[in-house]
């Protein structure tokens, strides 16, 4: 008798059908698992029979092989363990093989019998669903799976609950979706004193999702600044939540299973690998890039990160894609992230500063600057200078905007920038200007006659290049947002051109 259930693996965020077939034959006593399966697959064999002998249940003396379908595709993680134990017992005749057939089932057993949390209920769940079929999944992510309306969710605690639910001696409770539990509420920018350009630059960024680099000396408060912005980004919308949930989902950082509500915000140390920031790793997992999908990915000290790290960020800030490729895997993530960065102008921070700057100024600050590539550089939509803060405003009384302010006008701006946007380029999922590519900027960022003039002028004076221009164009689209008028005039093109540097000390 061959007993079947049905499970799933991953590819990046696709999710591929799996058959588990399970054969009790005739034999020698052994327990085989093909198809292509990694270590922890292997090792199923060992907690599937740990957690059998936790119930009561001993193997039968006959060779048992499971076969994980297709063969060729490579089976990777802990989540087979339920599937093949659940073939198991239908094989053995305990559960009926009729019923299991309707679900998908995924989750790692422990070897007393309980069921533990595994990555990806939520895109497991939506795939179930898509095929009209239910999922179960451990108790620990069925309050992800149970935002898929219309899925039969079964999230049991333990291989026993879910035994005698199929038996009829017990009913297992319906699991009911959970969302990100409130966190410790964000800075607040009216912490900040001074500092008035930074803040201007940092609540266009955060309107229209434009891409920021600071650069200033040490204590200036470049990382404060970068804190803050959180606190006055929208929170994401069902749509988004799920998407970005997915992705959060696969690398398993969903705290208890809770869909997310509020913007990524992902700040890695400057030792991160290219591995880490772009995905890649044995199992190609998402890296930092898509972890920040929708939301905000910080890089302090830029030029301190790696080299190859740094220049791989450039496809995904164009694209809104990482492509990890490998010869055993090829595998896309989603990376619309909204990069934000700061530096100090030279190793020793105070170039320009006669009494602190070292004797080997202004040569290292070309050294220091020139770790940053033209092009990756050319990606950054506003340039703001962070100057040291003067001691005497330290002692001046809080900033008159707060917060929650900022939010009001970056979410009203967003919501503009939105309706627009699906009017102008439907069904391409468009959310802010920053996503806008030159032919679309022609038709909602074209700008009155003197703005037009003066931005011709600078694009030649600054050399900029048709990157840099079309970048002008939605700054400029986002500050006229911001004002609440239709059309993009001479003081904005004027502002825009101001917040982007033509190059870097070189």
């Amino acid at each position: 008798m061959v007993a079947r259930v049905n499970t799933v693996a991953f590819q990046g965020v696709d999710v591929i059908d799996v058959d588990v077939q399970v054969q009790i034959s005739a034999g020698l006593p052994a327990f085989s698992v093909v198809g292509l399966a990694d270590k922890a697959v292997a090792e199923s064999r060992e907690r599937v029979r740990g957690a059998l002998n936790a119930l009561g249940l001993a193997l039968p003396p006959k060779r048992i092989t499971v076969n994980l379908a297709p063969a060729d595709l490579a089976k990777e993680g802990s989540h087979f363990d339920l599937p093949i134990a659940l073939g198991l017992l239908a094989a053995m005749e305990v559960l009926p093989a009729e019923e299991i057939a309707n679900f998908i089932a995924m989750g790692e057993l422990a070897l007393d019998g309980r069921i533990t949390a595994v990555a990806g209920a939520l895109p497991s769940a939506i795939h179930a669903e898509s095929r009209q079929m239910g999922l179960i999944c451990p108790e620990a992510g069925g309050g992800e799976a149970a935002w898929v309306k219309g899925l039969e969710v079964l999230a049991p605690g333990a291989l026993l609950n879910l035994i005698n639910h199929f038996k009829g001696s017990q009913m297992l409770a319906i699991p009911k979706p959970l969302v990100e539990a409130d966190g410790p509420r964000p800075p607040d920018l009216a912490d900040i004193k001074g500092q008035e350009s930074a803040k201007r630059a940092l609540e266009v960024a955060a309107a229209g999702g434009h891409n920021l680099l600071m650069t200033g000396p040490p204590g200036a408060g470049k990382s404060m600044l970068a804190a803050r912005l959180p606190g006055i980004l929208p929170p994401l919308a069902p749509a988004e939540a799920l998407e970005v949930s997915m992705i959060h989902s696969l690398a398993g950082t969903l705290a208890e299973g809770r869909i997310l509500r509020h913007r990524p915000f992902r700040d890695p140390h400057h030792s991160a690998s290219l591995a880490a920031l772009i995905g890649g790793g044995p199992r190609a997992k998402p890296g930092e890039v898509s972890l920040a999908h929708l939301g905000v990915l910080f890089l302090d000290e830029l030029p301190e990160f790696a080299r190859p790290a740094l220049e791989a960020l450039r496809q995904p800030i164009e694209t809104g894609r990482a492509v990890v490729a490998r010869a055993a895997a090829h595998v896309t993530w989603p990376a619309r992230f909204q990069l934000v960065a700061a530096m100090n102008p030279c190793r020793c921070g105070y170039l320009g500063d006669s009494g602190l700057a070292c004797n080997r100024a202004p040569r290292c600050a070309a050294e220091y600057q020139g770790k940053i590539s033209g092009p990756l550089y050319d990606r950054m939509d506003l340039h703001v200078e962070v100057p040291a803060v003067d001691v005497a405003d330290l002692g001046l009384p809080p900033a008159a905007e707060s917060s929650a302010l900022v939010a009001k006008r970056v979410a009203a701006a967003r919501e503009i920038q939105a309706r627009r946007l699906d009017a102008e380029a439907p069904g391409q999922g468009l959310r802010t200007n920053a996503q806008a590519d030159g032919q679309l900027l022609e038709r909602i960022a074209a700008p009155d006659h003197g703005g037009k003039a003066l931005l011709m002028e600078a694009a030649e004076k600054m050399r900029l290049t048709a990157r840099g221009y079309h970048r002008v164009l939605r700054v400029a689209r986002t500050l006229a947002d911001l004002e609440g008028v239709d059309g993009v005039k001479r003081i904005h093109i004027a502002e825009a051109v101001a917040t982007r540097r033509p190059a870097m000390a070189r």
